[in-house]
């Protein structure tokens, strides 16, 4: 079983395959009034700054959180005006108050929400907020000739996915507000699509935690197929809370 090292031992490939979050999530952040020039913000499970990136971009402060000495190593070089704790989120030390958001992409189901959950309470500010998003690879409101091979592919694995706690979206308004410590304030799921080589798809699905080198190896065979190129539908969604 695999874990979170997984992403560490591919930092320069995470960087290079992982595709953005779509605009109209930082869209929406902009119109709730959370990207706010000089805000303080704190960037858990950074990776190599999917999220960081545009968080520096919007005029923010940036604290950055990974434990992956090679992701953070990557992070710090390419966003030099971040901060970078290489730490975990539920030891990272945090100033009480420090913060005004809190972000998670793409990261809250390897997180101890236990443990976190009051911690960020803490650290962030009266009024604060935390987003919490992750692009979902694969929409499963669309159904194409490419990802019907890559059911396939997983459906021979007879099992659930070898390697992440499981967290799906649905359960995030419960499971975040648990504890008390927060409320939600909007919950928005957005669908957009990305052209992927067959190399793409290789170096993509690389990245992810519960796929084998030889599943890897079917999905950008699948796409060479296919044409060579084959188009994506993701999902992203989004939730964002209120500090209590």
């Amino acid at each position: 079983m695999t874990g979170p090292q997984h992403f560490d031992r591919h930092a320069s490939l995470y960087t290079r395959a992982r595709p953005p979050y779509p605009a109209a999530l930082w869209g929406e952040l902009a119109e709730l009034g959370l990207l706010q020039p000089g805000g303080r913000v704190l960037d858990l499970g950074a990776g190599t700054g999917q999220a960081t990136g545009p968080l520096l971009d919007a005029g923010m402060r940036v604290t950055a959180v990974e434990p992956g000495p090679a992701l953070a190593a990557e992070l710090r070089e390419r966003y030099p005006d971040a901060v970078v704790l290489p730490s975990t989120a539920e030891s990272a030390v945090l100033d009480a108050a420090s913060f005004d958001l809190a972000v998670c992409a793409t990261a809250v189901h390897w997180l101890d929400l236990d443990l976190v959950l009051p911690r960020l309470h803490d650290a962030l500010a009266d009024g604060g907020h935390l987003a919490v998003w992750m692009n979902e690879f694969g929409d499963p409101a669309v159904t194409t000739p490419f990802r019907e091979r890559v059911g396939d592919i997983v459906a021979r694995r007879g099992a659930p996915p070898r390697t992440e706690r499981a967290l799906d979206p649905a359960e995030w308004p419960v499971a975040l507000t648990a504890g008390g410590h927060f409320e939600v304030v909007t919950a928005r799921r957005f669908r957009w699509s990305v052209r992927l080589s067959s190399d793409q798809v290789r170096d993509l699905f690389t990245t992810f935690s519960n796929w084998s080198a030889a599943e890897v190896d079917e999905a950008a065979d699948a796409a060479r197929e296919l044409g060579g190129v084959v188009t994506e539908h993701y999902a992203t969604p989004l939730i964002v809370l209120r500090r209590r």
